[in-house]
């Protein structure tokens, strides 16, 4: 009987943890979503505001743009990858895929910084208007929760090789 209630204990803790583990991750997920949501109902409603200064269209390289996506994009199917490598336990398969995903990441990150630099060296930075002021904001906490998404993979990486 004893044995019983350990284990149904232990059993019991587990749910417990998971289910923590769950709403922590749910709750993250909804706060960044409300988050970014603000932060893009800022930027349109202000897209227009440009201050007699350049609008979006004059401003932002379409085929440059579609890279970048293309590559966000990408590092996101090699993180779902590497999830699910790292569920069935294939250790190397999982880090490969997040050092993957990290270096399409970091890739996204130094193309965002030189677009912004980019833009800064002809005079168009965030305080130029309210468009571009928009544009900085949602653009740049976008590249500092994949800064921190980064940073994150390295923790992953260091967790799985001290439990390998």
């Amino acid at each position: 009987m004893t044995v019983m209630t350990h284990a149904f204990q232990k059993e019991h803790h587990e749910i417990q943890l998971y289910d923590k583990t769950l709403f922590g991750f749910w709750l993250y997920l909804m706060s960044d979503c409300i988050l970014f949501a603000t932060l893009f109902a800022t930027y349109a409603v202000l897209h227009a505001n440009t201050y007699g200064g350049p609008n979006s269209q004059e401003l932002f390289d379409l085929p440059y743009v579609l890279v970048e996506t293309l590559i966000l994009l990408t590092s996101s199917f090699t993180c779902g990858l590497g999830l699910l490598t790292a569920r069935r336990q294939e250790t190397w398969q999982t880090i490969a895929l997040l050092g993957l995903t990290f270096l399409l990441g970091g890739a996204f990150l130094v193309l965002e910084l030189r677009e912004f630099a980019h833009l800064v060296s002809e005079g168009n930075s965030w305080a130029r208007s309210g468009f571009l002021s928009a544009y900085f904001t949602l653009v740049g906490t976008h590249g500092l929760h994949i800064t921190c998404g980064l940073v994150w993979i390295v923790v992953l990486v260091g967790q799985i090789l001290s439990e390998g």
